[in-house]
């Protein structure tokens, strides 16, 4: 680095990156940190935009990495459970240490994930341009920083990377359930007056992901009516077997379970959409959700864009 940082500098990149530690809800401070210091420090900046990827896409490969791990690792515990009940043996005493391996395994799991937040405010603290493995190099040279860094002049990041890297990273949030929506939202209160581009892709994510919400309590809804029709129809306590008061909630229960489930089962699917609209906003489309993109686009501009300008739009925010 060109000069050592100052204080107000190491406060803000460490802040963006210790907000990790609190699990998705912290998601929002390295967009206020990006927001507060872009034009100010190119330093703050990339490690904000540095720390806002490690929640939105590090999360997402930990999360998925840890449902590996943990279903594998279910599985070889019911697999010798089994066994041993087959071969005679008593289950209890194989079952203790299996779990206790297990809480071990779900502590380790945090721990990768806390750690390099951990690992990158200290450093900041002392002054240095922390930069997390595979992804910072790539985001460095994404951003223009390096040539940034060098240059004897004022040179800043390059700002339609900036802001495609910020929506991009709310769009792959769609898997931190509720909290992801903090980061889009952030970025439209706070920069969304300075981009079209910004002000249209966060709108669009919150509301994408807030129907992805809609639908988890939904199906939430949907059990407790089948739960509730069970109740009303036997009454709580009494004994549904052989009434057709008890048949008939029994009914409702299970169609609605099975509704549920349904509606649980697709949710992924949407996930997986979020995924593929911040990749491609970072290959530079102007990515619009299916119905959703277009009603929004509407809604803040006041009637649909033209062709020309959505071509001019999807290469150069404005």
């Amino acid at each position: 680095m060109k000069n050592v940082p100052t204080t107000e500098e190491r406060v803000w990149a460490m802040l963006s990156h210790l907000s990790a530690i609190a699990f998705g809800m912290g998601i929002l401070l390295p967009v206020i940190a990006w927001s507060e210091q872009r034009r100010k420090s190119n330093y703050a900046s990339f490690q904000s935009l540095q720390a806002l990827g490690y929640q939105s896409l590090g999360y997402t490969f930990w999360i998925l990495g840890s449902f590996v791990i943990i279903v594998v690792h279910s599985l070889f515990t019911v697999r010798q459970v089994v066994s041993a009940t087959q071969s005679g043996e008593d289950p209890a005493s194989f079952l203790e240490p299996v779990m206790t391996l297990h809480f071990l395994v779900m502590i380790v799991l945090i721990a990768v994930y806390f750690l390099p937040p951990v690992i990158a405010a200290v450093a900041i603290s002392m002054g240095r341009d922390f930069r997390y493995p595979i992804l910072g190099n790539r985001l460095a040279r994404y951003l223009g920083y390096d040539s940034a860094q060098k240059s004897d002049g004022q040179t800043w990041l390059i700002e339609e990377h900036e802001d495609r890297w910020v929506v991009a990273m709310g769009h792959f949030s769609v898997i931190i359930a509720l909290w992801g929506m903090l980061a889009p939202l952030t970025a439209w209160i706070l920069q969304g007056r300075r981009s079209f581009f910004l002000k249209f892709q966060s709108i669009q994510t919150v509301v994408f992901q807030g129907s992805v919400m809609l639908l988890y309590l939904l199906a939430g809804a949907i059990y407790v009516f089948g739960l509730m029709a069970l109740i009303l129809a036997v009454g709580i306590g009494g004994d549904e077997s052989g009434t057709s008061g008890g048949m008939i909630g029994l009914a409702i229960l299970f169609i609605s379970m099975l509704v549920a489930i349904f509606i649980v089962l697709l949710i992924p699917s949407f996930h997986i959409l979020g995924q593929w609209a911040g990749y491609r906003v970072l290959k530079g489309d102007y990515y619009r959700y299916a119905l959703i993109g277009r009603l929004v686009e509407k809604w803040i501009s006041g009637r649909s864009l033209p062709p020309s300008k959505k071509d001019i739009l999807r290469s150069t925010p404005t």
